[in-house]
């Protein structure tokens, strides 16, 4: 069987790069006062499309959401969830009929048995291989990635899988500063990692999973030096045209009437501010991770470059 899609690639002799996309999760309920607010879903493509994004991710995509990105001059990528095996392939077979060029996965719920997690790998590297379809698993809260041990022991059972690294989840989530030992924490998940070809930016502390980027504290520093051990896994054997999508995702408190996600928590005594509440503009704040990003990339370039090639 042809093997399952490593690194995406655009089919052109530009170097190893970072590509700039966005997570369309960041738009969502921008108030007023955000400079990416505007009237209408196809003003606000057409505004990343002006500040240079190349392409942008859509859950559950549809035919109508994928025309409106393309008639924007965007590429699509999407997103989904998958529960069982069977899911896997249906959920590629649709996305790639739509026209998205990568797929990532929140995969499972959490609860399953190494066996149930193997399953899953399983198939996300058959139906990889079998559409020659970008497919990457996600780590995150609530999914099979959810246990950082559980999740280093899959790699090292099935280590042709690829992320997508949601990393406050992991930040936030296992506490990786704890007895300060973020260095120590942090670099035993390299087998991670090594297999990061798509990234869902955003800052989180150890007690929050979205935060403004001026906090206090060395939780920006933390990511600088996470997403940078990323791309330098990223750059180890890319080829001519090859790219990792970057793709801010900064969620609001909630979607629509009563679907709460709490990641941009408004303060009350900011709610009478242009940004409702909001502890930043999250919009400018996807414009910072993204050159925060860019000086990431170069250093894990330099990096690279540096290290001596085996044999």
């Amino acid at each position: 069987m042809t093997a399952p899609i490593d690194r995406c690639n655009d089919g052109s002799t530009r170097a190893p790069r970072l590509r700039r996309d966005m997570n369309l999760g960041t738009l969502a309920e921008l108030p007023r006062g955000s400079r990416g607010w505007r009237a209408t879903p196809a003003e606000q493509l057409a505004l990343l499309k002006t500040d240079g994004h190349e392409a942008v991710q859509l859950w559950q995509p549809t035919a109508d959401a994928v025309k409106l990105a393309r008639d924007a001059g965007l590429g699509v990528t999407g997103i989904c969830r998958a529960l069982t095996p069977p899911d896997v392939d249906a959920i590629v077979r649709e996305q790639r009929d739509l026209g998205c060029e990568i797929t990532t996965l929140h995969v499972g719920h959490s609860f399953e048995t190494d066996a149930e997690m193997d399953a899953l790998a399983a198939a996300v590297l058959e139906t990889s291989a079998r559409h020659s379809h970008p497919l990457y698993v996600e780590t995150h809260r609530g999914t099979m990635t959810q246990d950082l041990r559980r999740t280093l022991d899959l790699v090292a059972r099935f280590p042709a899988l690829r992320f997508n690294a949601d990393l406050s989840h992991w930040y936030t989530g296992h506490e990786l500063t704890y007895g300060g030992e973020f260095l120590e924490r942090a670099g035993r998940l390299a087998p991670v990692f090594e297999r990061v070809r798509f990234l869902h930016a955003r800052v989180g502390n150890p007690g929050c999973i979205q935060t403004a980027l001026d906090e206090p504290g060395d939780s920006l520093a933390h990511f600088r030096w996470m997403w940078q051990r990323c791309f330098e896994g990223f750059l180890r054997g890319a080829q001519p045209g090859d790219f990792l999508s970057f793709n801010a995702e900064l969620l609001p408190q909630k979607m629509g009437a009563d679907f709460w996600l709490h990641y941009a928590q408004p303060r009350a005594d900011l709610a009478g501010d242009a940004l409702g509440g909001e502890p930043s503009d999250r919009y400018a704040d996807a414009e910072r991770l993204w050159q925060i990003a860019t000086e990431c990339f170069e250093a894990a370039r330099a990096a690279v470059a540096a290290t001596p090639t085996a044999g």
